[in-house]
């Protein structure tokens, strides 16, 4: 595929009265990773759910692939190719591991993929082999992000969102998170990161956007985005303290 694997152009939403995104626009080349960075209430997750259906847009245009999904519903945009992983577990708490498993893999690969989609799963990640008949809910935080995460690397989609994957987790398990990230992007997967680690975002991007309010206040390299942030953070803590804050604010 040529061209950006996700676009938006002049995108702005909304939770009915409340305005959360304002003239939004970036793309994600094919194959390639942005990390969507910002403080806490910037708008990050709610454009995760924009370009995934989840939350409909009130002017601009979302593409995938080049094509327009603007308006479509969730379902058609993830078999249009974009797989999204939500912030929380992403998993139904009360099916097993395979159940969970088997419900993406019949979407993605076909009834006749499903055995083999299984087998490749359990051989990536055994630690959801020794529990494929435990409930999910059960299962440890980390756990339960792999779990999300398999389906992507098993069967790779065109375009992953990865919402906040790191939440709540040891620093082991967002060592083998962001591992799994890395192989879906070999596998030739383009990848919108949203994180609030940003140097785990930044490390395995090549590009970065980051919003602020709603609004993208810059985009560029991750070392330039890195900038931005400390900007960010700095004006954050003016705002607060008055001139008196210190000149070194540290790193989010």
């Amino acid at each position: 595929m040529s061209g950006p694997a996700l676009e938006l152009e002049h995108v702005s939403a909304a939770y009915g009265p409340y305005r959360a995104l304002f003239d939004v626009g970036f793309s994600v080349p094919a194959g390639g990773a942005v990390a969507l960075v910002g403080p806490n209430g910037a708008g990050k997750s709610t454009i995760a759910r924009v370009v995934s259906g989840l939350v409909g847009v009130t002017s601009g245009e979302v593409r995938l692939g080049g094509s327009s999904v603007t308006g479509w519903p969730p379902w058609r945009i993830a078999r249009a190719g974009l797989t999204h992983v939500p912030e929380g577990r992403g998993c139904f708490a009360d099916m097993s591991v395979e159940e969970n498993l088997a419900l993406s893999f019949r979407q993605r690969a076909g009834r006749d993929g499903l055995a083999p989609a299984l087998e490749r799963a359990y051989e990536a990640f055994p630690a959801l082999a020794d529990r494929r008949r435990q409930r999910a809910g059960t299962l440890s935080g980390g756990q339960q992000r792999l779990l999300s995460l398999a389906p992507a690397l098993v069967v790779p989609p065109r375009v992953l969102v990865a919402d906040e994957l790191s939440l709540g987790l040891s620093p082991a398990w967002i060592d083998t998170v962001y591992e799994g990230l890395a192989d879906i992007r070999r596998a030739g997967t383009a990848l919108l990161i949203v994180e609030q680690q940003i140097d785990r975002a930044l490390a395995l991007a090549e590009g970065a956007v980051v919003l602020e309010r709603g609004r993208v206040v810059a985009q560029g390299s991750a070392a330039e985005a890195a900038a931005a942030m400390d900007r960010v953070i700095a004006g954050q803590s003016e705002a607060l303290f008055g001139e008196g804050t210190p000149p070194e604010v540290p790193r989010a």
